[in-house]
């Protein structure tokens, strides 16, 4: 699955020392990747019930193999996870998230329900009226929450969906919207990313993810100066946006996950620009 967590700690390091200004995203993400990775080794059972029989025909029917409306499936881990991660926000917003906590222990906060609108579809209307908001820390700690669990999911379907006709703007296990994709190989094939489990899969190049567009005159992207290598490609039928990697004129390999948190510049010039 992509990277080890030795060469995943190595990018971060290099991503310190390029953008000290990211210093504390990127120190709280190595602990993240610890984290990770010691809560996926204590998982010992499938959360999600995938039944096997039906995967190739949920593709098929462009389904996720997931359903998080249905709420059948086990927080116990992901709770854990959940409360271990917010140690790491206690650290950066002393008290804030101790509150969080109590609340969802003393029954205030449903941490199901929590999850649930992580992986409620985007309501555009919605998301107009919200202020500009690129990172949303607890938001994000939801979300990583499932990612050792999503992550066996990968592990187990992962050949038979890279071998499906899966060619949708969502991710096909967890249903979740790209944030960030990659231009790869000579041919210069297309790549979606799904930053909640991890999952890559192929989508055509001129064509909007979120709406389907696909009209050359109303999709286009911007660059930073000084480095092409990432660019904001930009739908404007929708106002969507989805950030991109190119490393083909320096052979690197790109860990995207790493990637998105390292280009929130990117998110905010194009909120600036009006694209959400």
């Amino acid at each position: 699955m992509g990277k080890s967590l030795k060469e995943v700690l190595k990018t971060i390091e290099e991503h310190k020392k390029a953008s000290p200004h990211y210093k504390e995203l990127m120190d709280m993400l190595e602990e993240i990747m610890i984290l990770r990775e010691t809560f996926r080794q204590k998982l010992k059972k499938d959360i999600f019930q995938v039944n096997e029989k039906f995967v190739e025909a949920k593709l098929a029917g462009e389904l996720p193999l997931v359903d998080f409306t249905s709420g059948d499936y086990d927080l116990t881990e992901p709770k854990k996870y959940f409360f271990a991660l917010l140690e790491i926000a206690e650290k950066m917003n002393p008290g804030e998230t101790k509150e969080i906590v109590k609340d969802i222990q003393e029954g205030r906060l449903d941490f199901s329900e929590m999850v649930r609108e992580s992986f409620a579809p985007l309501e555009i209307e919605e998301a107009e009226g919200e202020e500009d908001e690129t990172f949303d820390l607890i938001a994000f700690f939801v979300e990583e929450s499932m990612r050792p669990a999503l992550e066996i999911l990968v592990e187990k379907f992962g050949d038979t969906i890279r071998k499906s006709t899966w060619s949708e703007g969502y991710c096909p296990v967890c249903g979740k919207e790209p944030k960030i994709g990659e231009i790869r190989e000579e041919e210069g094939y297309r790549f979606l990313y799904c930053t909640q489990c991890g999952i890559e899969w192929n989508y055509m190049r001129v064509k909007c993810p979120f709406c389907g567009n696909e009209e050359q005159k109303t999709l286009a992207y911007f660059t930073v100066e000084g480095d092409e290598r990432y660019r904001v490609d930009v739908c404007d039928d929708c106002k969507r946006y989805i950030k991109t990697v190119d490393f083909r004129s320096t052979n690197e390999k790109a860990d995207l996950e790493v990637e998105d948190i390292a280009t929130i510049h990117l998110d905010m010039l194009a909120n600036e620009e009006g694209y959400h």
